[in-house]
């Protein structure tokens, strides 16, 4: 009887463990959607934005995909995966309801920031059980000091994105 329930805990270990995701691979169509509106969770990021992701479920954690802006912040912008982070417990990341996988990449800018600090942008992409995919860039952090006068140049953003057929109209 105690060999019966090691087994049925790893294989519902394995059953947890191992979602397919391979439907969310877009093959020639994307995921399209714009900005969440709220201003408390946006910032750095033009309220009339459109994001575009193509996605290859199959090279999650090589070659995952890129996104692409009407903001023109990021053109066909190849999300890179940081390789380490895939044997961290950091990569069971798992936060809100209706998720089936959390994936964190760095993607470039393709315009530079105006702080000079680099245009490396994270990209925490869920893939949802509902099929569709939210994307949240994050950039940096608003100075301590507001009244520097410095411009922030931070980045907060969500992006709720459905599967469309054919070429994004995000991509140039």
């Amino acid at each position: 009887m105690r060999d019966i329930r090691w087994a049925m805990a790893i294989a519902m270990t394995g059953i947890v463990g191992c979602r397919d995701v391979s439907s969310f691979t877009t093959s020639g169509d994307s995921f399209q959607g714009s900005v969440v509106q709220a201003s408390f969770v946006r910032a750095g990021v033009d309220p009339s934005t459109c994001k575009c992701l193509t996605l290859d479920a199959n090279r999650l954690q090589d070659a995952p995909g890129a996104i692409s802006t009407t903001d023109g912040r990021f053109q066909s912008a190849p999300l890179r995966s940081i390789p380490e982070l895939w044997n961290d417990p950091l990569s069971t990341l798992n936060f809100g309801e209706g998720r089936l996988r959390n994936l964190t990449y760095v993607v470039s800018a393709t315009t530079p920031f105006d702080d000079g600090a680099g245009q490396e942008v994270f990209a925490v992409v869920s893939l949802m059980q509902s099929g569709d995919v939210e994307v949240r860039l994050l950039r940096g952090a608003p100075p301590i000091d507001v009244d520097s006068g410095s411009p922030s140049t931070h980045v907060f953003a969500v992006f709720p994105l459905t599967r469309h057929a054919g070429v994004c109209p995000c991509s140039s």
